[in-house]
């Protein structure tokens, strides 16, 4: 990969001060010189996306969506279309993270639904997958992920596709997995994704890895084969620990 790409999901936090006083320190972190060999990301919350676009633009720093819904428009009340998230400024949204997945009862079916949703509004879509402590600790880790990517990618990766490894175990909890875990997980989704969409395709999609990801550990994390950048969860919030990972 030319660049590693660092996205920030902020998740259900931030109003529009604190929210955008995030934005504006990013933005001039970034006006100033961003680290290089890397592509930033930040994924507000849906009230705050046209606030942050207006602070984001000409930065360089790209904007995403949180989740999606799987139809293009409709009798979908209180949810959010790909088209309306490309209209407020976003180049990418999250589909099926763990949370989403856990607390919304989120199918495989469900996430391929909005991951082709989103590539057809011309976002990337970000498509979320990992193991529970219990499967991990069962032998079941790649089999379960495995599952999670054939049953969630959407047919093509031709309109913009990456994929984030986020060990459920080690969301928001302090835990990360080991660099030698998410090695061979990442080397596993390579490789299913070579097979899923031929050698070239499949080593163009970015992998991301996400849990727990700090300053602290950005940079061995970082070095691992076949990681093209990190979502990064609480330190996100933070705007020098935000820029500290994506600097490492």
């Amino acid at each position: 990969m030319a660049r590693q790409l660092i996205a920030g999901n902020w998740k259900m936090n931030g109003l529009s001060g604190p929210g955008s006083e995030l934005a504006k320190d990013l933005a001039a972190r970034a006006k100033a010189g961003t680290p290089p060999g890397t592509e930033l990301l930040v994924c507000p919350p849906a009230p705050l996306l046209f606030q942050v676009a207006g602070i984001l633009k000409g930065t360089g720093i790209a904007l995403g969506g949180q989740d999606c819904h799987g139809a293009a428009s409709g009798a979908h009340t209180g949810d959010i279309s790909a088209a309306m998230l490309a209209d407020a400024g976003c180049g990418y949204v999250l589909a099926g993270h763990s949370e989403r997945r856990a607390d919304h009862h989120e199918s495989d079916t469900a996430v391929k639904a909005k991951a082709a949703a989103a590539q057809a509004a011309g976002l990337t879509p970000i498509v979320c997958v990992g193991e529970t402590q219990d499967q991990r600790r069962a032998g079941a880790a790649l089999d379960v992920i495995e599952a999670q990517v054939r049953g969630s990618v959407p047919e093509t990766p031709g309109a913009g596709l990456a994929i984030a490894y986020e060990p459920v175990w080690a969301i928001g909890t302090g835990l990360t997995a080991k660099p030698s875990d998410v090695g061979e997980v990442h080397g596993h989704i390579r490789g299913l994704l070579k097979t899923l969409f031929g050698p070239e395709a499949g080593a163009a999609i970015r992998i991301l890895y996400g849990g727990s990801v700090k300053p602290a550990n950005a940079a061995e994390l970082l070095a691992v084969a076949d990681v093209d950048g990190a979502l990064v969860g609480g330190a996100s919030l933070s705007a020098d620990d935000f820029w500290a990972i994506a600097a490492r």
